[in-house]
């Protein structure tokens, strides 16, 4: 599992119009454009200890799981972390999603969302009250046959939108 360094350090990449983290000897390029994030991201802040302790909360749940390789969990944390700490605070988009009527309330971070179209897995990264912030992790879902997310999209959801699916107990990817 990749480690979080001193050195490492978020960029605003003018030529790619998204957020990306400097690495030292690599660069992580994360889906988010200029336009989504907040202002302390353009002043090219450090991946300081805030970010690596939800980066490894974020790598530690999701290898409770026997869903995702190494590579894919460090993918998902440092996109869940760019997200979490440097995007502007977004409009629930409810409407896309059917509510979700079971009794079990959602205590996990890995939940399900379904639209129209489709059911996919999502991580919640950050969770009030009303509304969560949730992380695609399918290669693209399809809101309505129009819009998709393409995977690491993020959307917020009321609350009542999003199913449990699972607890991180030695769960196998399902198809």
């Amino acid at each position: 599992m990749l480690q979080a360094q001193q050195d490492w350090q978020w960029q605003v990449c003018e030529e790619r119009n998204a957020l990306l983290l400097d690495m030292g000897d690599m660069e992580f390029c994360t889906p988010y454009k200029s336009r989504q994030l907040i202002d302390e991201a353009f002043t090219q802040p450090k991946f300081n200890l805030r970010d690596a302790e939800f980066y490894q909360q974020v790598c530690q749940y999701l290898s409770g799981f026997s869903l995702w390789n190494d590579a894919h969990i460090c993918q998902i944390a440092l996109n869940a972390t760019a997200v979490k700490h440097y995007l502007k605070p977004m409009l629930a988009k409810s409407w896309f999603f059917a509510p979700y009527t079971g009794g079990q309330a959602n205590h996990e971070a890995v939940v399900q969302l379904t639209s129209s179209q489709q059911s996919g897995q999502f991580l919640i990264v950050d969770c009030a009250e009303q509304a969560s912030v949730c992380l695609c992790l399918e290669p693209s879902f399809a809101l309505d046959e129009n819009l998709q997310l393409q995977q690491f999209a993020v959307i917020k959801v009321l609350n009542d939108r999003i199913t449990p699916i699972f607890s991180a107990q030695g769960q196998q990817k399902s198809a």
